[in-house]
C-alpha cells in the first residue's frame, strides 16, 4: 500500500518540474518503487479526469508531467498564442516529419525527399531542440544522422516515436490510386474514337459534299 505522503509528494514535485520525470526518479525522491509510482500516477490521472479538472497527469517522453486537458485546448491556445509569431514554418514542419518517420536520416536524404535545400531548416529545428545528431553514417563521408529528441515527444504528447500514427493511414487505398490514374491518363487522339465513329468536323464535310 502506498504511504499517505507519497501522492502529495509526487504532485508537488511534478508541479515544479520543468520536464517529464521518469518513474525511477520519482520513486527515489519519494521513497517508493517505480511500479508503485506508475500505479499512483495512473490513479491520479483517472481522478483528475473523473473530476473534470482542467489538467491531467500524462506519461510523455519516458516520464510523467502535468498538462492541460485536451478539451481545454482552445482556451489555452488563445492565451499562449496571442501575439506570438514563433510557430514553426510549413517547411520546418515538413522537415520535422521526415526526420520523425525516417530517423536516423542525413541532411542529403531529407533534401532528396523534400526536393529542396534543408540546411537552414535543420539548424532551426536543432536550435528549437526538436532534433539532434544521433549517429554517423558508416558509409563514405560519414554524414551526420539526425533523429528526434525528448523535447519533440514532449511537445507531441507521446511517450516515444513508436506512438506516432502509421504513415499508411495518410495514403489513399489502391482503389483510389487506380481511379486517379484512370482519370489522369491521357488517351491518344486516334484511340479516343471507335472505328465506326466519325469526328464532327469530318461528318460536316461529308454532308457538304
Amino acid at each position: 500500500m502506498v504511504a499517505e505522503h507519497i501522492p502529495g509528494a509526487v504532485e508537488a514535485i511534478l508541479l515544479v518540474a520543468e520536464e517529464p520525470l521518469p518513474p525511477e526518479l520519482l520513486a527515489e525522491l519519494v521513497g517508493s518503487t517505480p511500479f508503485e509510482v506508475e500505479e499512483l500516477c495512473a490513479d491520479l490521472a483517472e481522478q483528475y479526469a473523473a473530476q473534470g479538472r482542467g489538467f491531467t497527469l500524462k506519461r510523455v517522453a519516458g516520464g510523467y508531467r502535468f498538462q492541460t486537458a485536451a478539451e481545454q485546448t482552445p482556451y489555452v491556445e488563445r492565451y499562449v498564442l496571442e501575439g506570438q509569431s514563433s510557430r514553426l514554418s510549413a517547411a520546418a514542419l515538413e522537415t520535422l516529419a521526415v526526420v520523425a518517420y525516417k530517423q536516423p536520416v542525413s541532411r542529403n536524404q531529407i533534401a532528396a525527399i523534400r526536393g529542396v535545400n534543408v540546411d537552414g531548416v535543420v539548424r532551426t529545428l536543432q536550435v528549437r531542440g526538436y532534433i539532434d545528431e544521433v549517429a554517423r553514417d558508416p558509409g563514405p563521408g560519414q554524414a551526420v544522422l539526425y533523429g528526434t529528441t525528448g523535447a519533440f515527444c514532449e511537445r507531441m504528447g507521446i511517450d516515444s516515436v513508436s506512438e506516432l500514427l502509421p504513415l499508411g493511414e495518410f495514403f489513399p487505398t489502391s482503389d483510389v490510386v487506380e481511379a486517379l490514374e484512370r482519370g489522369l491518363r491521357v488517351v491518344p487522339d486516334d484511340e479516343s474514337l471507335d472505328d465506326d465513329d466519325t469526328p464532327f468536323s469530318e461528318a460536316g464535310d461529308a454532308e457538304a459534299t
